[in-house]
């Protein structure tokens, strides 16, 4: 366990390692970084000023392992439009996103699990088709349409519940709906078929041979290991939403992650920009990795 856990480790480091020179050349793929950053009608002189400033003048190779030294140190520089440490930043935007992320994540995984579990076990019933038709919904209508339409009706015609902002529950309703619906369809639909493949298994008409209720199968024999691919998709769900709900937080301005980088984008603030896509890449990494541990717990089988 111990040697896959660092094996796992030392791809995760190759893996970030790449990502930090994509980042870092992807700035110098567009022309002079200096003349992209500085805002329009500067003269030649203050661009030359800012190149030197910001070390744009040296050889790339230095200007990279400047780079790479000062994010190892927790330094992602200054952000060019707030003029505060980039790390300030987004860490006063990652509780915003955390709580809409996990939000979003708990209902659509649990109201998902059950939409699946009821359209399997009773597979081609009223109950069946109901499920599968919220599930197509939920895929079918785009994250920022449902976003309007629940403004317009629950803001706009019924008043009850604020159109935008954050600090209350009632601010937290609507963009954690908008944005867990695809994620709670996709689930359904995926313990859904992965419960009526387990279910055929020899293993579980060995359970109903005993004598065993058919609840207590699909719940204690079937749904662990029908569980395997869901977790596979939850984590990159997951780590999705923690690397920024970018739709959602602006249609609902929503101070997180995801909105600070468009107006980093918008703002030509690179350096923010830079560090939101490392953060991004972090945490797909962490949490790929902590979704091949778990298949372990679920599924002890399946040998490291």
């Amino acid at each position: 366990m111990l040697r896959y856990i660092l094996s796992r480790l030392g791809q995760s480091v190759l893996v970030m390692a790449g990502v930090s020179l994509l980042i870092f050349y992807s700035l110098h793929l567009t022309g002079d970084p200096a003349a992209i950053m500085m805002p329009p009608g500067s003269t030649q002189a203050e661009i030359d000023h800012f190149r030197t400033a910001m070390g744009f003048d040296k050889p790339l190779i230095q200007q990279y392992g400047h780079y790479l030294n000062n994010v190892l140190h927790g330094d992602f520089g200054q952000s060019l439009r707030y003029d505060q440490p980039v790390t300030d930043l987004i860490a006063q935007r990652v509780p915003a996103t955390a709580l809409l992320a996990l939000t979003a994540l708990a209902w659509s995984t649990l109201v998902g699990l059950i939409l699946g579990l009821a359209s399997a076990i009773w597979r081609n019933s009223v109950w069946d088709l109901l499920a599968r038709l919220l599930a197509f919904s939920g895929q079918a209508i785009p994250v920022f349409w449902l976003g309007l339409l629940m403004i317009l009706l629950f803001s706009l015609q019924l008043r009850w519940l604020p159109s935008s902002g954050y600090g209350t529950a009632s601010h937290l309703i609507m963009p954690a709906i908008s944005l867990g619906a695809y994620y709670m369809s996709a689930i359904a639909r995926l313990v859904r078929a992965s419960l009526i493949d387990v279910l055929h298994l020899d293993y579980i008409r060995t359970a109903q041979a005993k004598g065993l209720s058919q609840w207590r199968i699909v719940i204690r024999h079937g749904l662990r290991n029908a569980l395997i691919p869901v977790v596979t998709v939850q984590g990159m769900y997951f780590a999705s939403l923690l690397g920024g709900a970018l739709v959602t937080e602006i249609i609902f301005a929503w101070p997180g992650i995801g909105r600070l980088a468009v107006q980093a984008i918008q703002n030509r603030d690179f350096p923010l920009v830079q560090a939101i896509v490392l953060l991004a890449a972090l945490v797909f990494v962490i949490v790929n990795l902590l979704v091949d541990l778990l298949y372990v717990v679920l599924n002890p089988r399946i040998r490291l």
